[in-house]
Protein backbone atom coordinates (compact mmCIF):
# COMPACT_ATOMS: atom_id res chain seq x y z
CA UNK A 1 0.00 0.00 0.00
CA UNK A 2 1.66 3.35 -1.11
CA UNK A 3 1.78 6.34 1.54
CA UNK A 4 -0.94 8.00 -0.49
CA UNK A 5 -3.48 5.42 -0.31
CA UNK A 6 -2.79 4.98 3.59
CA UNK A 7 -3.52 8.46 4.36
CA UNK A 8 -6.84 8.12 2.41
CA UNK A 9 -7.81 5.24 4.19
CA UNK A 10 -7.25 6.69 7.92
CA UNK A 11 -9.06 9.25 6.81
CA UNK A 12 -12.43 7.46 5.62
CA UNK A 13 -11.51 5.50 9.11
CA UNK A 14 -11.90 8.99 11.47
CA UNK A 15 -14.48 10.30 9.55
CA UNK A 16 -16.88 6.24 10.50
CA UNK A 17 -15.59 7.19 13.94
CA UNK A 18 -16.44 10.70 14.28
CA UNK A 19 -20.23 10.38 11.94
CA UNK A 20 -21.70 9.26 15.62
CA UNK A 21 -20.69 12.10 17.32
CA UNK A 22 -22.76 15.13 15.66
CA UNK A 23 -25.53 12.68 14.44
CA UNK A 24 -26.23 11.80 17.91
CA UNK A 25 -26.16 15.68 18.65
CA UNK A 26 -28.82 16.63 16.17
CA UNK A 27 -31.33 14.11 17.98
CA UNK A 28 -34.46 15.77 18.99
CA UNK A 29 -35.04 13.52 22.04
CA UNK A 30 -38.95 14.13 21.87
CA UNK A 31 -39.99 14.89 18.29
CA UNK A 32 -43.30 15.75 19.08
CA UNK A 33 -42.41 19.27 19.97
CA UNK A 34 -41.21 19.64 17.05
CA UNK A 35 -44.00 18.99 14.98
CA UNK A 36 -45.98 21.05 17.69
CA UNK A 37 -43.46 24.25 16.72
CA UNK A 38 -44.09 23.56 12.67
CA UNK A 39 -47.81 23.57 13.54
CA UNK A 40 -47.57 26.70 15.22
CA UNK A 41 -45.51 28.31 12.57
CA UNK A 42 -47.56 27.18 10.33
CA UNK A 43 -51.05 28.42 11.97
CA UNK A 44 -48.94 31.49 12.62
CA UNK A 45 -48.17 32.88 9.01
CA UNK A 46 -52.15 31.69 7.59
CA UNK A 47 -53.39 34.40 10.61
CA UNK A 48 -50.74 36.87 8.65
CA UNK A 49 -52.32 36.46 5.12
CA UNK A 50 -54.58 39.43 5.51
CA UNK A 51 -51.42 41.33 7.01
CA UNK A 52 -49.05 40.41 4.65
CA UNK A 53 -50.17 41.24 0.79
CA UNK A 54 -47.84 38.96 -0.68
CA UNK A 55 -48.38 36.53 1.67
CA UNK A 56 -49.35 32.64 1.07
CA UNK A 57 -50.12 30.64 4.31
CA UNK A 58 -46.26 29.01 4.18
CA UNK A 59 -44.58 30.26 6.56
CA UNK A 60 -41.03 29.21 4.93
CA UNK A 61 -42.03 31.34 1.73
CA UNK A 62 -43.20 33.95 4.14
CA UNK A 63 -40.42 34.52 5.96
CA UNK A 64 -38.34 35.79 2.78
CA UNK A 65 -40.47 35.62 -0.79
CA UNK A 66 -41.91 39.31 0.18
CA UNK A 67 -38.43 40.59 0.56
CA UNK A 68 -37.87 42.50 -2.99
CA UNK A 69 -34.22 42.97 -2.15
CA UNK A 70 -33.51 39.26 -1.50
CA UNK A 71 -30.77 39.59 -3.74
CA UNK A 72 -28.69 41.59 -1.27
CA UNK A 73 -29.81 39.48 1.71
CA UNK A 74 -29.61 36.09 0.73
CA UNK A 75 -28.51 34.47 3.90
CA UNK A 76 -31.59 35.75 5.69
CA UNK A 77 -32.74 32.46 3.92
CA UNK A 78 -31.11 30.54 6.93
CA UNK A 79 -33.49 31.64 9.32
CA UNK A 80 -36.23 30.12 7.40
CA UNK A 81 -36.77 26.62 7.70
CA UNK A 82 -38.90 25.04 10.20
CA UNK A 83 -39.40 20.91 11.49
CA UNK A 84 -36.34 18.97 12.03
CA UNK A 85 -34.19 20.76 9.75
CA UNK A 86 -34.80 23.96 11.03
CA UNK A 87 -30.77 24.45 12.27
CA UNK A 88 -29.37 24.24 9.14
CA UNK A 89 -27.65 27.02 8.99
CA UNK A 90 -25.68 26.10 5.25
CA UNK A 91 -23.12 29.14 4.32
CA UNK A 92 -25.03 31.82 6.42
CA UNK A 93 -22.08 33.09 8.51
CA UNK A 94 -19.37 32.77 5.43
CA UNK A 95 -18.86 34.94 2.44
CA UNK A 96 -20.66 34.73 -1.23
CA UNK A 97 -18.98 32.53 -3.85
CA UNK A 98 -20.05 33.42 -7.32
CA UNK A 99 -20.19 30.41 -9.60
CA UNK A 100 -18.91 31.44 -12.77
CA UNK A 101 -17.99 28.51 -14.75
CA UNK A 102 -20.32 25.34 -15.18
CA UNK A 103 -17.32 22.57 -16.32
CA UNK A 104 -16.38 19.30 -14.07
CA UNK A 105 -13.12 18.44 -16.06
CA UNK A 106 -11.38 17.95 -13.18
CA UNK A 107 -12.76 16.54 -9.79
CA UNK A 108 -9.32 16.11 -8.01
CA UNK A 109 -8.05 19.46 -8.59
CA UNK A 110 -11.30 21.48 -9.27
CA UNK A 111 -10.83 24.71 -11.19
CA UNK A 112 -11.91 28.10 -9.28
CA UNK A 113 -14.96 29.46 -10.13
CA UNK A 114 -16.72 25.97 -10.66
CA UNK A 115 -19.50 24.63 -8.24
CA UNK A 116 -17.28 21.83 -7.35
CA UNK A 117 -14.36 23.70 -6.13
CA UNK A 118 -17.16 26.04 -4.28
CA UNK A 119 -18.46 23.05 -2.16
CA UNK A 120 -15.53 21.41 -0.99
CA UNK A 121 -13.71 24.56 0.75
CA UNK A 122 -13.44 24.16 4.33
CA UNK A 123 -15.27 27.50 5.49
CA UNK A 124 -18.63 27.92 5.09
CA UNK A 125 -20.04 29.37 2.02
CA UNK A 126 -23.03 30.92 0.10
CA UNK A 127 -22.49 29.91 -3.53
CA UNK A 128 -24.95 31.77 -6.37
CA UNK A 129 -24.76 31.73 -9.56
CA UNK A 130 -22.95 34.49 -11.91
CA UNK A 131 -25.87 33.29 -14.98
CA UNK A 132 -28.17 30.41 -16.44
CA UNK A 133 -26.47 27.00 -16.53
CA UNK A 134 -26.40 23.34 -17.21
CA UNK A 135 -23.83 21.43 -15.18
CA UNK A 136 -23.13 18.01 -15.94
CA UNK A 137 -21.04 16.66 -13.36
CA UNK A 138 -18.23 14.22 -13.94
CA UNK A 139 -18.72 12.45 -10.67
CA UNK A 140 -20.78 13.20 -7.48
CA UNK A 141 -20.51 16.15 -5.98
CA UNK A 142 -19.08 16.09 -2.71
CA UNK A 143 -20.20 18.66 -0.36
CA UNK A 144 -18.32 19.86 2.42
CA UNK A 145 -19.65 21.04 5.83
CA UNK A 146 -21.39 24.75 5.97
CA UNK A 147 -22.41 25.29 2.94
CA UNK A 148 -25.40 26.91 0.49
CA UNK A 149 -26.39 26.08 -2.70
CA UNK A 150 -28.42 28.94 -3.85
CA UNK A 151 -29.69 28.63 -7.43
CA UNK A 152 -32.18 32.07 -7.08
CA UNK A 153 -31.74 34.55 -9.61
CA UNK A 154 -30.53 31.64 -12.40
CA UNK A 155 -31.57 29.13 -14.11
CA UNK A 156 -29.39 26.32 -12.84
CA UNK A 157 -29.43 22.68 -14.10
CA UNK A 158 -27.68 19.50 -12.57
CA UNK A 159 -28.45 16.91 -14.85
CA UNK A 160 -27.23 14.12 -17.22
CA UNK A 161 -24.00 13.02 -14.86
CA UNK A 162 -23.66 12.38 -11.32
CA UNK A 163 -25.61 14.87 -8.79
CA UNK A 164 -25.91 16.05 -4.85
CA UNK A 165 -24.04 14.00 -1.91
CA UNK A 166 -23.89 14.80 1.61
CA UNK A 167 -22.16 12.10 3.26
CA UNK A 168 -20.59 12.69 6.97
CA UNK A 169 -21.06 16.27 6.74
CA UNK A 170 -23.31 18.93 8.58
CA UNK A 171 -25.21 22.33 7.87
CA UNK A 172 -26.14 21.82 4.15
CA UNK A 173 -28.97 23.99 2.37
CA UNK A 174 -29.83 22.87 -1.50
CA UNK A 175 -32.28 25.77 -2.66
CA UNK A 176 -33.46 26.84 -6.21
CA UNK A 177 -31.97 24.09 -8.51
CA UNK A 178 -33.37 21.93 -11.18
CA UNK A 179 -31.63 18.56 -10.65
CA UNK A 180 -32.78 15.74 -13.22
CA UNK A 181 -31.74 12.85 -15.02
CA UNK A 182 -28.71 11.84 -12.75
CA UNK A 183 -26.81 8.96 -13.27
CA UNK A 184 -24.41 6.49 -11.96
CA UNK A 185 -20.88 7.30 -11.69
CA UNK A 186 -18.12 6.32 -9.58
CA UNK A 187 -14.76 4.20 -9.69
CA UNK A 188 -12.89 7.41 -9.64
CA UNK A 189 -10.71 9.41 -7.07
CA UNK A 190 -12.77 12.32 -6.25
CA UNK A 191 -11.88 15.56 -3.63
CA UNK A 192 -14.32 16.23 -0.64
CA UNK A 193 -12.14 18.87 0.73
CA UNK A 194 -9.01 21.37 0.13
CA UNK A 195 -6.77 18.76 1.86
CA UNK A 196 -8.49 15.69 0.53
CA UNK A 197 -9.56 13.47 -1.93
CA UNK A 198 -10.30 9.75 -1.82
CA UNK A 199 -11.43 6.76 -3.96
CA UNK A 200 -15.08 6.67 -4.60
CA UNK A 201 -16.88 2.97 -5.21
CA UNK A 202 -19.99 3.36 -7.65
CA UNK A 203 -22.91 5.59 -6.61
CA UNK A 204 -26.45 5.07 -6.96
CA UNK A 205 -27.62 7.48 -9.13
CA UNK A 206 -29.56 9.83 -6.88
CA UNK A 207 -30.22 13.56 -7.04
CA UNK A 208 -29.22 13.89 -3.14
CA UNK A 209 -27.75 11.51 -1.32
CA UNK A 210 -27.28 12.43 2.71
CA UNK A 211 -25.06 9.57 4.07
CA UNK A 212 -24.91 9.90 7.59
CA UNK A 213 -25.26 13.69 7.54
CA UNK A 214 -26.99 16.27 9.36
CA UNK A 215 -28.80 19.72 9.57
CA UNK A 216 -29.89 19.20 5.85
CA UNK A 217 -32.55 21.58 4.38
CA UNK A 218 -33.58 20.88 0.83
CA UNK A 219 -36.16 23.58 -0.15
CA UNK A 220 -37.31 24.35 -3.93
CA UNK A 221 -36.00 22.13 -5.84
CA UNK A 222 -37.04 20.72 -9.04
CA UNK A 223 -36.27 16.91 -9.03
CA UNK A 224 -37.04 14.16 -11.54
CA UNK A 225 -36.08 11.11 -13.67
CA UNK A 226 -32.89 9.90 -11.33
CA UNK A 227 -31.22 6.56 -11.72
CA UNK A 228 -31.96 5.42 -8.07
CA UNK A 229 -33.42 8.21 -5.70
CA UNK A 230 -34.70 11.75 -5.56
CA UNK A 231 -33.78 12.49 -2.43
CA UNK A 232 -32.73 9.51 -0.14
CA UNK A 233 -31.32 9.50 3.31
CA UNK A 234 -29.63 6.95 5.08
CA UNK A 235 -26.73 5.42 7.56
CA UNK A 236 -27.80 7.59 10.67
CA UNK A 237 -28.96 10.65 8.86
CA UNK A 238 -30.84 13.29 10.81
CA UNK A 239 -32.35 16.61 11.30
CA UNK A 240 -33.59 17.09 7.37
CA UNK A 241 -36.30 18.98 6.01
CA UNK A 242 -37.25 18.87 2.57
CA UNK A 243 -40.00 21.49 1.73
CA UNK A 244 -41.30 23.28 -1.30
CA UNK A 245 -40.03 20.67 -3.79
CA UNK A 246 -41.40 19.77 -7.07
CA UNK A 247 -41.53 15.73 -7.70
CA UNK A 248 -41.99 14.46 -10.83
CA UNK A 249 -41.36 11.31 -13.48
CA UNK A 250 -39.70 8.81 -11.17
CA UNK A 251 -39.69 5.46 -9.94
CA UNK A 252 -38.36 5.36 -6.17
CA UNK A 253 -38.90 8.89 -5.24
CA UNK A 254 -37.41 8.94 -1.39
CA UNK A 255 -35.78 6.46 0.81
CA UNK A 256 -35.43 7.24 4.65
CA UNK A 257 -33.71 4.28 6.27
CA UNK A 258 -31.05 2.29 4.94
CA UNK A 259 -32.49 -0.76 6.05
CA UNK A 260 -34.25 -2.50 8.51
CA UNK A 261 -30.96 -3.98 10.39
CA UNK A 262 -29.33 -0.59 10.32
CA UNK A 263 -30.84 0.18 13.97
CA UNK A 264 -29.01 3.62 14.00
CA UNK A 265 -31.65 5.14 11.55
CA UNK A 266 -33.75 5.09 14.74
CA UNK A 267 -32.36 8.36 15.28
CA UNK A 268 -33.81 9.68 11.80
CA UNK A 269 -36.33 12.90 12.53
CA UNK A 270 -37.71 13.97 9.39
CA UNK A 271 -39.55 16.66 8.33
CA UNK A 272 -41.41 16.70 4.76
CA UNK A 273 -43.54 19.68 4.15
CA UNK A 274 -45.39 21.69 1.28
CA UNK A 275 -44.00 19.10 -1.75
CA UNK A 276 -45.83 18.71 -5.12
CA UNK A 277 -45.88 15.38 -5.55
CA UNK A 278 -46.60 15.39 -9.21
CA UNK A 279 -47.00 13.59 -12.64
CA UNK A 280 -45.16 10.01 -13.43
CA UNK A 281 -44.30 9.22 -9.87
CA UNK A 282 -44.59 5.29 -8.33
CA UNK A 283 -43.85 4.82 -5.05
CA UNK A 284 -41.61 6.09 -1.88
CA UNK A 285 -43.19 9.24 -1.35
CA UNK A 286 -41.34 8.51 1.10
CA UNK A 287 -40.10 4.70 2.10
CA UNK A 288 -39.07 5.08 5.46
CA UNK A 289 -37.40 2.84 8.46
CA UNK A 290 -37.10 3.00 12.19
CA UNK A 291 -37.30 6.73 12.75
CA UNK A 292 -39.65 10.25 12.95
CA UNK A 293 -41.36 11.18 9.95
CA UNK A 294 -43.78 14.23 10.05
CA UNK A 295 -45.74 14.58 6.33
CA UNK A 296 -47.13 17.96 6.78
CA UNK A 297 -49.41 19.71 4.30
CA UNK A 298 -47.57 17.88 0.81
CA UNK A 299 -50.24 17.89 -2.40
CA UNK A 300 -49.91 14.10 -3.95
CA UNK A 301 -51.22 14.49 -7.51
CA UNK A 302 -49.97 11.02 -8.81
CA UNK A 303 -48.63 7.83 -7.60
CA UNK A 304 -48.85 4.49 -9.30
CA UNK A 305 -48.51 1.80 -6.05
CA UNK A 306 -48.18 4.05 -2.96
CA UNK A 307 -47.74 7.28 -1.57
CA UNK A 308 -46.22 6.54 2.09
CA UNK A 309 -44.41 3.41 3.43
CA UNK A 310 -42.33 1.64 5.41
CA UNK A 311 -40.75 -1.23 7.61
CA UNK A 312 -39.16 -1.97 11.03
CA UNK A 313 -42.11 0.32 13.10
CA UNK A 314 -41.30 3.61 12.08
CA UNK A 315 -43.68 6.65 13.29
CA UNK A 316 -45.12 8.37 10.48
CA UNK A 317 -47.09 11.19 11.16
CA UNK A 318 -49.31 12.31 8.54
CA UNK A 319 -50.64 16.11 8.62
CA UNK A 320 -53.18 18.01 6.19
CA UNK A 321 -51.99 16.47 3.16
CA UNK A 322 -54.16 16.06 0.10
CA UNK A 323 -54.02 12.74 -1.49
CA UNK A 324 -56.18 12.10 -5.43
CA UNK A 325 -56.09 8.21 -6.09
CA UNK A 326 -54.93 7.01 -9.20
CA UNK A 327 -57.84 5.58 -11.03
CA UNK A 328 -56.80 1.78 -10.91
CA UNK A 329 -58.52 0.74 -7.88
CA UNK A 330 -55.53 -1.80 -6.94
CA UNK A 331 -53.79 1.27 -6.13
CA UNK A 332 -56.06 3.44 -4.05
CA UNK A 333 -53.96 3.24 -0.42
CA UNK A 334 -51.72 5.67 0.00
CA UNK A 335 -49.92 3.27 2.87
CA UNK A 336 -47.83 0.20 2.48
CA UNK A 337 -46.79 -1.79 5.49
CA UNK A 338 -43.67 -3.70 4.11
CA UNK A 339 -41.85 -6.39 5.49
CA UNK A 340 -43.89 -7.20 8.50
CA UNK A 341 -47.39 -9.23 8.75
CA UNK A 342 -50.47 -7.40 10.11
CA UNK A 343 -49.66 -8.93 13.75
CA UNK A 344 -46.48 -6.43 13.75
CA UNK A 345 -47.31 -3.75 11.72
CA UNK A 346 -50.56 -3.30 13.80
CA UNK A 347 -48.20 -1.79 16.75
CA UNK A 348 -46.59 0.68 14.61
CA UNK A 349 -47.11 4.47 14.84
CA UNK A 350 -48.95 5.52 11.64
CA UNK A 351 -51.38 8.46 12.13
CA UNK A 352 -53.09 10.37 9.61
CA UNK A 353 -54.70 13.84 10.67
CA UNK A 354 -56.74 16.40 8.61
CA UNK A 355 -55.54 14.51 5.59
CA UNK A 356 -58.01 14.91 2.57
CA UNK A 357 -58.93 11.99 0.30
CA UNK A 358 -59.82 12.11 -3.21
CA UNK A 359 -60.86 9.63 -5.69
CA UNK A 360 -61.00 6.73 -3.41
CA UNK A 361 -57.69 7.34 -1.42
CA UNK A 362 -57.71 6.00 2.22
CA UNK A 363 -54.69 5.51 4.57
CA UNK A 364 -54.37 2.33 6.55
CA UNK A 365 -53.36 3.79 10.24
CA UNK A 366 -51.77 1.88 13.26
CA UNK A 367 -51.40 1.98 16.49
CA UNK A 368 -52.95 3.12 19.51
CA UNK A 369 -52.48 5.72 22.36
CA UNK A 370 -50.18 8.76 21.34
CA UNK A 371 -47.61 10.53 23.60
CA UNK A 372 -49.31 13.70 25.87
CA UNK A 373 -46.75 15.92 23.43
CA UNK A 374 -48.62 14.68 20.78
CA UNK A 375 -51.97 15.62 21.75
CA UNK A 376 -51.01 18.76 22.17
CA UNK A 377 -49.36 19.05 18.58
CA UNK A 378 -52.68 18.04 17.32
CA UNK A 379 -54.56 20.44 18.86
CA UNK A 380 -52.62 22.85 17.09
CA UNK A 381 -53.52 21.39 13.31
CA UNK A 382 -51.46 21.95 10.21
CA UNK A 383 -53.07 24.11 7.38
CA UNK A 384 -56.21 22.65 5.96
CA UNK A 385 -55.78 20.40 3.25
CA UNK A 386 -58.34 21.91 1.37
CA UNK A 387 -56.09 24.69 1.14
CA UNK A 388 -52.78 22.73 0.14
CA UNK A 389 -53.04 23.48 -3.30
CA UNK A 390 -52.57 26.66 -3.20
CA UNK A 391 -49.80 26.64 -0.38
CA UNK A 392 -47.52 23.80 -2.48
CA UNK A 393 -48.38 25.93 -5.84
CA UNK A 394 -44.95 27.32 -6.28
CA UNK A 395 -43.19 24.12 -4.99
CA UNK A 396 -40.22 23.76 -6.84
CA UNK A 397 -37.12 25.75 -8.32
CA UNK A 398 -38.66 30.00 -8.52
CA UNK A 399 -38.48 32.46 -11.11
CA UNK A 400 -36.57 35.19 -8.95
CA UNK A 401 -35.60 38.45 -10.94
CA UNK A 402 -33.33 40.90 -9.37
CA UNK A 403 -35.56 43.57 -7.55
CA UNK A 404 -38.55 42.25 -8.04
CA UNK A 405 -40.00 39.43 -5.41
CA UNK A 406 -39.82 35.54 -6.05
Amino acid sequence: MTLLHLSLSLFSCLLLVLAPTFIDSAHVSDPELVVQEVNQKINASRRNLGVLSCGTGNPIDDCWRCDRKWEKNRQRLADCAIGFGKHAIGGRDGKIYVVTDPSDKDVVNPKPGTLRHAVIQDKPLWIIFARDMVIKLKEELLMNSFKTIDGRGANVHIAGGACITVQYVTNIIIHGINIHDCKKRGNAYVRDSPSHYGWRTASDGDAVSIFGGSHVWVDHCSLSNCADGLVDAIHGSTAITISNNYLTHHNKVMLLGHSDSYTRDKNMQVTIAFNHFGEGLVQRMPRCRHGYFHVVNNDYTHWHMYAIGGSAAPTINSQGNRFLAPNDHVFKEVTKYEDAPQSKWKKWNWRSEGDLFLNGAFFTPAGGRASSSYAKASSLSARPSSLVASVTGNAGALYCKKGSRC
